[in-house]
């Protein structure tokens, strides 16, 4: 259903996210990286984020599991962006930094658990983690698109349920599109460093 929606909406979606300033967020995120930091973008749609931190000096993989949307983004970033899923990711200790801005909240949450375990095992122990949901409580369908909203207590549980990771920070935003009034929640992540 989800990737549908992508497939028949890709320019659309692309042309309505790739110019939004994001670099508010980006700042709460990179001031946790070294320079030169592998970074990953999980669902990273257009590649914004992604050409973003490439420009900034990051080693920067990314994937989405829209076809459509990773043609753009390979367009968009010169990155040679993967097709895959969060149920595919099977790196392990590899990354520095994941980025996962308005792409976790497709999944179901019967399946979150197991997706963050995933990404927990690809990042580093220290490692940073960002991640954001629409804010609510609950799964719903809006347009062809599914949503598992989160507020503060459901990424404090869920996040609680990684042995790996805790909780570094949380709080809201409005939806930094200029015609959109949603409120997010947005979270920084760290995994505990062995040592």
């Amino acid at each position: 259903m989800t990737l549908k929606y992508y497939h028949d909406n890709a320019q659309t979606f692309f042309d309505g996210t790739v110019n939004v300033d994001m670099s508010s967020l980006y700042e709460t995120f990179t001031q946790h990286l070294a320079p030169g930091a592998r970074v990953l973008d999980a669902g990273c749609g257009s590649g914004r984020d992604a050409k973003a931190f490439q420009e900034m000096g990051y080693r920067v993989e990314a994937f989405d599991a829209s076809p459509a949307m990773v043609e753009l983004a390979r367009e968009h970033t010169g990155l040679p962006v993967k097709v895959m899923s969060f149920a595919e990711v099977d790196w392990k200790e590899e990354f520095d930094g994941i980025w996962c801005c308005a792409s976790l909240l497709h999944v179901p949450a019967v399946e979150l658990p197991g997706v963050m375990r995933r990404l927990a095992d690809a990042l580093k122990p220290g490692g940073v983690w960002y991640v954001s949901f629409k804010y609510g409580d609950g799964e719903r369908e809006v347009d062809g698109r599914r949503f598992t909203d989160m507020d503060e207590d459901d990424l404090n549980t869920l996040v609680s349920s990684l042995t790996a990771m805790e909780v570094g920070e949380v709080w809201l935003t409005q939806d930094k599109r200029p015609d959109r009034k949603e409120i997010w929640v947005n979270g920084i992540l760290r995994k505990k460093d062995c040592n």
